[in-house]
């Protein structure tokens, strides 16, 4: 596999790169530590003739634990021990995401913004020309669900359900000036594969926010996967929240990987405000999540599995939060 030629940016400012993405409006890629991207270019998986680099803008760089830079390198972030005390359920989910290695290179933007997965997109272009190409690269019609109007491909990142279960926001830059968002509102529910965010063209993570209540939460991160020392998810669960004795002060439960964005469930855990969390409320819970969700059959992993392991790790997460341990 090689990279095809292309021409590479290196704004040095947040101003620099948004004028770059209006010069450049629909032949380029934005490209963070390129652990996702590259790859996908050596196989020849929506190449742009045109790459801004964010590496030299320093805005997006460096992290307290209120901010955090879309820069900011997974690893650096796992090794600040201030940061992982504060956030148990991001340092779960921090631990999780691929290797060392990538996390070397990795960015919290990157993760967050991470290309959705199906086993007939990720393929090589030899193998994907030999099926028919599909509506995430080349093609007009899915191969998981056959149909020509919606793109299957799952959400894949590791930190936006540890993240979404603290309420953290992004702060976005674009054309238009600059914003702060719930981070729920950052992925498009009404989308699929394809459309799976909400930023206009042009438009750049800058940067997570951490609101205070989120500090010193309990929480945790529970991640399924095929090879435990790499895979993307085939399923995450990350719950978080306080607790005043045995009652539930505050409780957010998000999930990730089997569907086409992460999702949380207020409208679930909301009404367990108040309660002690028994084996029986947490076993609703768990099937009620179960029930809602609708992985289908693009990943190793088959949907009724995955699904049924919803409820598990539902479970697990929870009951880990409360008791404040590790699995």
């Amino acid at each position: 596999m090689h990279l095809d030629p292309f021409e590479l940016h290196r704004p040095t400012s947040v101003e620099e790169t948004v004028r770059l993405a209006a010069e450049l409006a629909g032949r380029f890629d934005y490209v963070a530590g390129g652990t996702d991207l590259l790859p996908n270019y050596k196989m020849h998986i929506n190449l742009r003739p045109h790459l801004v680099a964010l590496e030299d803008v320093a805005e997006l760089r460096g992290h307290s634990l209120d901010r955090v830079g879309a820069m900011v390198r997974l690893a650096d972030l796992e090794a600040d021990p201030s940061f992982r005390a504060a956030y148990p359920v991001v340092s779960d989910a921090l631990g999780e995401v691929a290797t060392p290695l990538v996390r070397a290179s990795g960015t919290v933007g990157g993760n967050l913004l991470v290309e959705t997965r199906c086993f007939f997109f990720n393929q090589s272009y030899f193998w994907r020309s030999s099926l028919g190409f599909c509506l995430k690269a080349d093609g007009d019609r899915c191969h998981v669900v056959p149909q020509k109007e919606r793109c299957y491909a799952t959400f894949s990142g590791d930190l936006a359900p540890a993240l979404l279960a603290l309420d953290a926001e992004v702060e976005v830059a674009g054309p238009s000036g600059r914003r702060r968002r719930p981070l729920t509102d950052l992925y498009d529910r009404a989308g699929d594969g394809i459309r799976r965010v909400c930023l206009a063209p042009g438009e750049l993570v800058v940067a997570v926010h951490l609101p205070p209540g989120a500090r010193g939460q309990r929480g945790r991160y529970k991640k399924l996967r095929v090879r435990p020392s790499y895979d993307f998810p085939e399923l995450g669960v990350a719950a978080a929240g306080r607790w005043d004795g045995e009652r539930v002060a505050s409780l957010r439960l998000a999930v990730g990987g089997v569907e086409t964005y992460p999702r949380r469930f207020d409208e679930l855990t909301d009404p367990l405000v108040g309660r002690r969390v028994s084996e029986e409320s947490l076993g609703r819970l768990a099937e009620e999540v179960m029930r809602r969700v609708r992985p289908v059959h693009n990943t190793f992993l088959l949907p009724d599995y995955r699904r049924r392991m919803v409820g598990v790790y539902v479970r697990r997460a929870v009951d880990e939060a409360r008791q404040g341990t590790a699995g």
